[in-house]
């Protein structure tokens, strides 16, 4: 059974730690010269510091330290999270090549594979349980390499990547804790204070970005914690919690992946057209686009959280909730539907409606 105070406890390090040492790993990014420099492409104005994953991953592990877990797998999760960090910083410092970085997290998905932490099987509704055989290994890295990557492209707003990515282990946190999943629910834990501690420096206007070393760490890990509770569950929908937690990067990163190769452009090459770029270019503030995002991050979590313990008429209704959502939010963007937005206008003459009717009560 778990101990609540404990968790807690965690929980309260993490925070504290990142807080206090994103000030000298702010310090050093200048000293260092990792810094972001503004462009045509990005929204930002000023230098700004990167490097602060490393604030990020100091507060989870002395959070983790506390807590002492022990888990047949740790050794080789960390190290590959070292290897991530390491990449990450090197991309923050120097701005390597995408297929360096890939290498990286290639590694880091083989120091998994090595200790066995394979997603073996999937659970697919009407169909049951799959075994995937051989395809397992591929299915694992595609799911690092994918998670990891979706968690960076997301990261373009002030504190966006950090929300997404809390909202995302507050999920699985809870799910572990329902299904008591120790390891899983440590390693969320103090993910979850250390991005709290640093959403304090990374909410807008930013004073640190977490940069690719916090980007991709904190994607690694959400694969991780993913393969270790929700893929082991055998739950009718097993396969697609994962996904719902995390729809707003996932949908994000194949939005982009279709857009390069309709534009002939290498998926490998940033742009500024993703989601939270378009919710600027479409009139909402940076502090707001960043806040849809959250809402809509919240409230996948929380579905996926009902589809694992709910009926299959629950599920079903909330497949079919979350593809309301998923449009809805395109609208917003302006991806779709040449940027007509009829479902997002109607809502709101609903809601004006309402609240029209409200005020002559």
């Amino acid at each position: 059974m778990f101990n609540y105070v404990e968790l807690f406890i965690a929980f309260l390090i993490a925070l504290v730690a990142t807080l206090l040492v994103t000030y000298p790993v702010k310090k050093m990014a200048i000293k260092l010269r990792a810094v972001d420099l503004p462009n045509r492409r990005k929204i930002h104005t000023e230098v700004t510091p990167r490097l602060g994953g490393i604030a990020i991953f100091i507060g989870a592990f002395l959070g983790a330290l506390y807590l002492q877990p022990a888990h047949e797998h740790l050794p080789e999760i960390l190290l590959g999270a070292i290897v991530i960090l390491v990449t990450g910083a090197l991309d923050d410092r120097y701005s390597i090549r995408p297929v360096v970085k890939l290498t990286g997290q290639l590694i880091a998905a083989s120091f998994l594979i090595s200790s066995g932490l394979i997603i073996e099987r999937i659970t697919l509704p009407f169909i049951g349980m799959i075994d995937l055989g051989f395809f397992s290994v591929l299915i694992t890295v595609l799911w690092v390499v994918g998670i990891t990557n979706a968690i960076n492209l997301i990261d373009g707003l002030d504190g966006l990547a950090t929300g997404v990515s809390t909202f995302a282990l507050a999920s699985i946190f809870i799910m572990a804790l329902i299904d008591t999943q120790m390891m899983v629910a440590y390693l969320c834990i103090v993910l979850i204070g250390a991005n709290i501690g640093f959403l304090y420096h990374n909410f807008y206007p930013a004073k640190i970005y977490m940069g690719d070393t916090g980007s991709n760490f904190l994607g690694y890990m959400i694969a991780v914690v993913s393969m270790l509770g929700l893929f082991k569950n055998i739950a009718l929908f097993g396969f697609i919690i994962p996904v719902v937690i995390l729809a707003v990067p996932i949908f994000d990163t194949l939005l982009a992946i279709v857009r390069r190769a309709y534009n002939k452009e290498s998926i490998m090459i940033a742009d500024n057209k993703h989601l939270h770029y378009q919710l600027i270019a479409g009139g909402y503030s940076h502090r707001k686009a960043v806040l849809i995002i959250y809402a809509f991050s919240a409230l996948f979590g929380g579905l996926a959280i009902l589809f694992s313990f709910g009926t299959i008429t629950t599920a079903l209704i909330v497949t079919a909730f979350v593809l309301v959502l998923l449009h809805i939010f395109a609208e917003l963007a302006g991806v779709v539907m040449g940027g007509k937005r009829p479902v997002v206008d109607r809502l709101r003459k609903l809601l004006w409606k309402m609240k029209k009717s409200r005020d002559r009560e």
